[in-house]
C-alpha cells in the first residue's frame, strides 16, 4: 500500500438504519422499484424524513393499501413526493394530496427524480442551524433497468464529496461507496451475509487490502480489466471488516430476509403517528 494511503484516517461504518429500536437522523428516499413491507417498515422506522421519487409513491401506496387485508397507508405518510410526475398515478396523487403530502412537480430534464429529492433534502437542511447532515437511505436503485442502476452508482460516486453517508438498499443487498482510504465496517451477521463484494466501478483501478473476509486481499490491484472481488464471504466469527483502498470502490453485502414486523410493532408505530411523533 502506498505511503499516502497508509496515512489516511479510518472511517467507521455501522448500518444502524436497519435496527428497529433506533431512530436516527436518516432521510429515506423511495424509488420506483419493488420492495417488501418488512424492509419498508425497518427503514421507515429509523428515518425522520421520508420522500418518494415520483413513481416511488405508487410503490409505497400499493404495498400498504392491502397488507394482509389491512390498509396501512395512513401509518406511512411521506413528507414529500417530487419529480417530473410522469409516473405518479392519479389515484395515488389524489390520496396523498388529501393527506397533506407536499407534491412538487419539477420539470428539470437535466436531473433525475432521485436527484430532485436529494436537492429538496439539502434545502430542508439549510433551514436548520448547526445540525449535522442526514444519512441518506435510498430504497431501490440496484435492480430493474440497467441505465437507472448505473445512474444510482454514478450519483453516489459524485455525492461522496458532499455527503458523508449515503446507502442503497433492496431486499437482496445493501451497498455504498467507500472513498479512498481505510474503512472499518461493523457487521451484524444476523442481518448480513454471507456473500459480499468490492466493485471497482467508475475508476480505472485500485489497490485493496482487507481483513475479516474469507478471501482477504493484501496490496492487490482490482479493476474491470483485472481482478474483481465478487462472491466473497463474510467470516461469521469476525464482527469487523477492514478495507483499505487507493481509489473509491463499491462495497456490497447480502441482506438476509427480514422477518415481518409483529402486530405490536405496527400498533406502536400507529400510536406514534397518532401522537404526532412520526410523519
Amino acid at each position: 500500500m502506498p505511503a499516502s494511503a497508509a496515512a489516511y484516517s479510518v472511517t467507521p461504518w455501522e448500518i444502524s438504519f436497519l435496527d428497529p429500536l433506533r431512530q436516527s437522523r436518516n432521510a429515506l428516499i423511495i424509488l420506483n422499484q419493488p420492495f417488501s413491507f418488512p424492509l419498508l417498515h425497518r427503514v421507515w422506522q429509523s428515518s425522520t424524513w421520508h420522500a418518494c421519487a415520483d413513481g416511488g409513491a405508487n410503490r409505497l401506496h400499493d404495498v400498504l393499501q392491502d397488507h394482509d387485508g389491512k390498509d396501512l397507508r395512513h401509518l406511512y405518510t411521506p413528507d414529500l413526493i417530487k419529480g417530473d410526475l410522469d409516473s405518479l398515478r392519479n389515484d395515488v396523487g389524489t390520496y396523498y394530496s388529501s393527506r397533506g403530502v407536499r407534491i412538487v412537480h419539477d420539470e428539470d430534464q437535466y436531473s433525475t427524480d432521485l436527484m430532485k429529492c436529494i436537492a429538496a433534502l439539502v434545502e430542508d437542511e439549510k433551514t436548520e442551524r448547526h445540525v449535522e447532515q442526514h444519512t441518506i437511505v435510498i430504497l431501490g436503485g440496484l435492480s430493474g433497468r440497467l441505465d437507472q442502476t448505473v445512474h444510482t452508482l454514478s450519483l453516489l460516486h459524485k455525492l461522496r464529496r458532499s455527503r458523508k453517508r449515503v446507502f442503497v438498499i433492496t431486499d437482496d443487498n445493501v451497498a455504498w461507496l467507500l472513498d479512498s482510504g481505510e474503512h472499518r465496517i461493523t457487521v451484524d451477521h444476523s442481518t448480513f451475509g454471507p456473500t459480499c463484494g468490492l466493485l471497482p466501478l467508475g475508476i480505472d483501478s485500485t489497490v485493496l487490502t482487507t481483513t475479516g473476509l474469507r478471501w482477504n486481499l493484501t496490496d492487490h490491484p482490482s479493476s474491470f480489466d483485472g481482478m474483481v472481488s465478487t462472491s466473497n464471504h463474510l467470516l461469521p466469527d469476525e464482527p469487523v471488516v477492514t478495507i483499505k483502498t487507493t481509489k473509491p470502490i463499491w462495497w456490497t453485502m447480502e441482506l438476509r430476509p427480514i422477518a415481518p414486523p409483529s402486530r405490536r410493532s405496527i400498533e406502536a408505530h400507529d400510536a406514534a403517528c397518532c401522537d404526532g411523533h412520526s410523519s
